[in-house]
């Protein structure tokens, strides 16, 4: 792990990073390894969830990563951008959202989807199985998206969530 972040730190600094401010992860993979990288950035508007997606969908189906699993992950993307919008940007269309997408073979598929929210902490969330969530109109967006991906992460105080699909 300790080399992975020496990797990601070089990276940084040789993308640009100043001298001695700390270095930006925004994805985790080698770049040799990649087969894919897209990095794009959408407004804080609900009409803009479904496009995101199907670009993104749309790159990971070129390159041929994680083959059996796009219905996981275009769920998963796909809720994990509408809580970037309700809970991150408030439907502000004036705030923006940022999606990276890596692919390798070997690892598989890493979106990081990052907002300007305030954050949270997932472990505070209730259960949508237990007691009155269950009858609930939401609150099953942080819920489906553990149970579809392989390794979900949450950084920055909840304002990024990293997801893995091998």
């Amino acid at each position: 792990m300790a080399a992975q972040q020496t990797r990601n730190r070089r990276k940084a600094e040789q993308s640009g990073g100043a001298a001695g401010a700390p270095a930006r992860h925004d994805c985790e993979f080698v770049a040799e390894d990649l087969v894919m990288r897209l990095d794009m950035t959408m407004r804080g508007d609900v009409r803009e969830v479904a496009p995101a997606v199907e670009r993104i969908m749309g790159v990971i189906s070129e390159m041929s990563c994680a083959q059996a699993s796009h219905f996981e992950i275009e769920l998963a993307v796909t809720e994990a951008l509408a809580n970037a919008v309700e809970h991150g940007c408030r439907h502000d269309t004036c705030k923006s959202i940022e999606v990276c997408v890596e692919c390798d073979r070997a690892r598989g598929v890493l979106i990081i989807v990052r907002d300007p929210g305030e954050g949270f902490d997932p472990a505070n969330l209730p259960s949508p199985l237990h007691g009155q969530q269950v009858y609930s109109e939401g609150g099953r967006g942080v819920f489906l998206i553990n149970q579809l991906m392989d390794e979900v992460r949450y950084e920055k105080g909840g304002t990024e969530i990293w997801m893995r699909k091998r």
